[in-house]
Parts: C-alpha cells; sequence; structure tokens
C-alpha cells in the first residue's frame, strides 16, 4: 500500500473512532468473502460500518483517542466494526452473525471509553433497544401520574357514595314514618 493512501486509511479510521460510541473487534478468519459482504450489508444498513484494516495502521489512528485501549485486541485478523448510533443495533447484528458463522470470534469492544470483554458484548446484544427502553421508560413515567389521578379523584367520588348513603337512608327514614 502506498504512503498516501495508508495516511487516507488512518485519517478515515480516526475519524471513525472519534465520532463512534461503540467500537467491536472481532476475528474473521476462514470467512467467505459473500458471507462478510452479507456482514457488511446488515450492519450498513443498520447505520454503521465495518473494515479490515491492517492493525498497525489501527493502532496508529487509535493514538490518543479512547480506542487506543483496544490495543491488546487488535492481533491477528482483525475486523472493526464502529457506530455511532445505538452500540446495542450493531452487537446485536454481530452477535448474530456469529451464531450463524462458528468461525467469526467477537474477540471484545470499546463502549465510550469502557473496554467491553466478549461477554460483556454479548450482554449488550441482549438488551433492547433504544426504541423499546425508551417505550418502557416512557410508559413508567405515565404511571405515576396516572395513579396520582386515581387517587385523587377516588377521595370525592367516596364522599359522593357516602353521601347518598345518607340520603338514601333518610328516604328510607321519611317512608317508614309516613307509612306508620
Amino acid at each position: 500500500m502506498e504512503k498516501q493512501k495508508k495516511k487516507d486509511v488512518v485519517a478515515a479510521l480516526r475519524a471513525e473512532f472519534a465520532s463512534g460510541k461503540a467500537v467491536f473487534v472481532t476475528d474473521f478468519k476462514t470467512m467467505t468473502v459473500e458471507n462478510m459482504a452479507g456482514l457488511r450489508n446488515k450492519i450498513r444498513q443498520n447505520g454503521a460500518t465495518y473494515s479490515v484494516v491492517k492493525n498497525t495502521l489501527a493502532k496508529i489512528a487509535a493514538k490518543g483517542l479512547d480506542a487506543e485501549k483496544l490495543e491488546g485486541l487488535l492481533t491477528g485478523n482483525n475486523g472493526l466494526g464502529v457506530t455511532d448510533g445505538d452500540p446495542v443495533v450493531l452487537a446485536k447484528v454481530l452477535q448474530d452473525f456469529a451464531k450463524e458463522q462458528s468461525k467469526f470470534v467477537i474477540k471484545g469492544g470499546l463502549l465510550g471509553s469502557q473496554v467491553l470483554s466478549p461477554a460483556q458484548v454479548k450482554a449488550l446484544a441482549s438488551l433492547p433497544s433504544r426504541e423499546v427502553m425508551l417505550s418502557s421508560l416512557l410508559g413508567t413515567m405515565q404511571a405515576v401520574p396516572a395513579s396520582l389521578v386515581r387517587v385523587l379523584a377516588a377521595v370525592p367520588r367516596k364522599l359522593l357514595y357516602a353521601l347518598a348513603a345518607v340520603r338514601d337512608q333518610k328516604a328510607e327514614a321519611s317512608g317508614e314514618a309516613a307509612a306508620s
């Protein structure tokens, strides 16, 4: 690879590392081109990128960034999945692909500035999506005011029931007095 092309790759990768919320390192050893193309398409559809980069270029691009913490994972054949969107979505795509392809291994990742082990990436992939979590939060937040309204409405309702019972009692008492 010529020197200028290497500089361009490093600059592009550095920009991805700087803007990305999450980076996942995978080992794609002995994967077919068709499988890798399918994986890249799935990842691209979810707003992320997946690239195979020389380890030395990835290490140079990561210098001075949080991605530098991934240096220990950058050995052998590596693919880097980077997203500036919802990291759970990318983790799910990679985890699903790893289930389909036994030779595809997730080595770890970086979420913000936190280095993730393969088990933590798997746990991240098992989380519900951002939209599901937000709707659950919204439901919880709506439950509190709705309960408050029900409690506040119960007080006058009980008062009305008590007044109606007193009225019925008086009507019954005056009906008995008129009958005697």
